[in-house]
């Protein structure tokens, strides 16, 4: 076991106490409490309807599947991502067209998502990697421009309706984080965020799907669609059912099995009670300790948190070092851990899989991520982080650090 570990649940007597309440209620299932959860979501985030989940992937592929993404369809999305991103385009059958990412704040490059749009293309899928948001507004500026508007092919209903591709936010990692003065969950047309046990925010397993669809759109109907879609299709949940002699129900579509649980939601509702003031700020007091002490380095590139625009929810603090190459960024971590720190990477881009080497893509079409790839290395935040802990790990790293490049 790690002298520090990397990212642990936050699961204190309150979280336990909430969990028991639903267990005692004898409803654990999707109910009451997944409700309640999904309200004060969208109250937290301003967005417009929210379903509660059990994983962003669900998520993510219920929304794409909802929009008619289909065989011959392309989705644009960052290559510097988790597999979760591109995996939901591969199971509807589409081609997950991958562009290259900033060099300074591992954001998609929008210059390079403007040149891969095609007549294809039906959704652009931006990634808050690192809980950072993406630069939105240039994102619908494009969408909203004639040309690419002229390019794009409505096939189905929904299509027709938007008239234009659709932006639909991997939102993992950025529950809490701000763009302009608006909540992650409310600047995209959907944005779908993660509840894992690793994030900032958990109920375990879990994710939400934040609709904010624009105007024709009628959002709460959307809602109700996808309620049924996540529950196999049957026009009924179970708490529909116990009402006396309301057995019987109807399948309207083949969809699939993704409602989040009341057991899952109950620690949600916990976690977001004290999300904002307590887990955020707790967050960013280990970003900043982190970014004091390796400012002084010159060998450490720090992660872009703040701007005058965007604020982090502070969920992976992504350093890179300076010059190193992948068999070093490597080496140090291997050091880090024998100094009984965890640390991680985020991510390996895509074409560094197999499942999508074997497909054709190549890391040498994506310089840039692959440079940020091999120089980073993801530091323990978490709430219980203590400040000899944070001590332990900056430690750990600079002397890691130095005994490689020495």
């Amino acid at each position: 076991i790690m002298m520090i570990p990397f990212s642990p649940p936050r699961i204190d007597q309150k979280v336990i106490d909430e969990v028991v309440d639903t267990l005692k209620s004898g409803w654990i299932t999707t109910g009451p409490k997944t409700k309640e959860f999904e309200r004060r979501l969208t109250a937290y985030c301003g967005n417009k309807a929210t379903l509660a989940v059990n994983s962003n992937t669900v998520g993510l592929e219920v929304v794409l599947r909802w929009f008619g993404v289909q065989e011959g369809d392309e989705v644009i999305v960052p290559v510097y991502t988790y597999c979760a991103t591109a995996n939901v385009i591969v199971h509807c059958g589409a081609k997950p067209v991958m562009v290259d990412v900033n060099a300074d704040d591992f954001d998609v490059c929008l210059e390079k998502v403007r040149r891969a749009i095609t007549n294809k293309t039906k959704v652009i899928m931006p990634v808050d990697l690192g809980g950072m948001p993406c630069a939105y507004d240039e994102l619908f500026e494009l969408v909203e421009t004639e040309e690419v508007k002229t390019l794009f092919q409505a096939k189905t209903e929904e299509q027709r309706k938007l008239g234009r591709i659709l932006i639909l936010s991997d939102s993992a990692h950025s529950i809490g984080a701000e763009y302009k003065g608006r909540k992650a969950g409310s600047l995209a047309d959907v944005s779908v965020f993660s509840f894992h046990a690793v994030k900032n925010l958990t109920t375990a397993e879990g994710g939400a799907i934040m609709l904010n669809l624009p105007e024709p759109f009628d959002n709460e109907e959307v809602y109700r669609y996808l309620c049924t879609y996540t529950l196999h299709g049957q026009n009924k949940d179970a708490l529909a059912k116990t009402k006396k002699g309301a057995w019987r129900y109807d399948v309207l579509v083949s969809g699939f099995k993704g409602n989040m649980t009341d057991i899952m939601a109950s620690i949600g509702l916990v976690e977001l009670s004290r999300y904002e003031d307590d887990t955020l700020h707790y967050r960013k007091c280990i970003y900043d300790q982190y970014t004091d002490a390796f400012s002084r380095y010159g060998w450490a590139e720090l992660p872009i948190y703040e701007t005058e625009d965007r604020k982090s929810s502070y969920h992976v603090y992504c350093l890179r070092v300076k010059g190193i190459t992948e068999q070093q960024r490597d080496e140090i971590i291997q050091r880090i851990f024998d100094k009984d720190v965890s640390v991680n990477v985020h991510f390996q881009p895509l074409p560094l899989l197999s499942a999508f080497k074997n497909k054709g893509y190549k890391i040498e079409d994506y310089p840039v991520a692959y440079d940020n790839y091999c120089r980073e290395i993801s530091l323990p935040v978490w709430y219980g982080l203590n400040e000899e802990m944070v001590k332990t790990v900056i430690d750990a790293v600079i002397c890691s650090v130095e005994e490689v490049l020495a």
